[in-house]
């Protein structure tokens, strides 16, 4: 295998557990306004109504919105559908910027540090850049840089997000690799020329609810978390990490 310069990482769910955290912000949500709701079902809807919106924007049924405002969007429907619809206008912003603070796998501080000795690492996301700057800061990752599909007005899998990123580090597209929890993600990747790495993630999506499928030996590096990814990657390198 051909050593990356430089490693982009999805985020939500491959380097933050993002369901655990919206689900313990919903719950927060719920006591203080004496809601009692299935509020696991509200963040997987709120995860699911991600995909469609950023599909409306492609389309040009919407006009192009960042993360935050599409999120906004979703959860103002998920409210009023069930049947919370006098919350202001404030407490809606407050509850939305829970993806702002979404909390970290319990390997990603320790993995991202050590692979960052080796490698340039940086989010390429379709988080907005305030978000993934914010949630950085928060749970003390890493990066060397914070790169958005907003940057591009672009979300992945449109290849102008991997493309624009390999032209911002001012590498190949071949010389980047994606890291992510999604074939999908990383099939889109893939197809514009980057490296890929798979990360496991079997609890993105809740206990008892299998990761996706996908062939073995189909991505450059297969890992079961960032701490074997990196491993892994110091194999093909001049020097060892620590």
């Amino acid at each position: 295998m051909r050593q990356p310069q430089a490693l982009a990482f999805d985020v939500f769910g491959t380097v933050v557990d993002w369901r655990s955290s919206i689900i313990a912000e919903l719950k927060a949500f719920g006591r203080r306004h004496a809601a009692h709701r299935d509020w696991a079902a509200v963040a997987d809807s709120w995860r699911a109504g991600y995909v469609p919106a950023m599909d409306r924007v492609r389309r040009g049924e919407l006009p192009w919105m960042k993360i935050d405002d599409l999120h906004r969007m979703i959860l103002i429907e998920l409210l009023e559908a069930v049947g919370l619809t006098s919350v202001g206008a404030d407490e809606i912003d407050e509850l939305n910027r829970a993806w702002h603070r979404l909390d970290p796998w319990p390997d990603t501080v320790a993995g991202l540090t050590r692979l960052k000795q080796r490698f340039l690492i940086t989010t390429l996301s379709n988080g907005n850049v305030s978000l993934l700057t914010n949630m950085a800061k928060r749970a003390g990752l890493p990066w060397d840089c914070v790169i958005s599909a907003e940057m591009f007005r672009h979300y992945k899998p449109d290849p102008e997000a991997y493309l624009g990123c390999a032209e911002l580090l001012d590498v190949a597209p071949g010389e980047l690799m994606l890291v992510a929890a999604h074939p999908s993600d990383l099939r889109a990747a893939r197809s514009a020329g980057l490296m890929t790495g798979y990360v496991v993630r079997p609890l993105e999506r809740g206990p008892g609810r299998p990761p996706p499928r996908y062939d073995e030996g189909e991505f450059d590096v297969t890992a079961t978390d960032f701490l074997d990814l990196a491993d892994k990657l110091g194999r093909f390198g001049r020097e060892n990490f620590r």
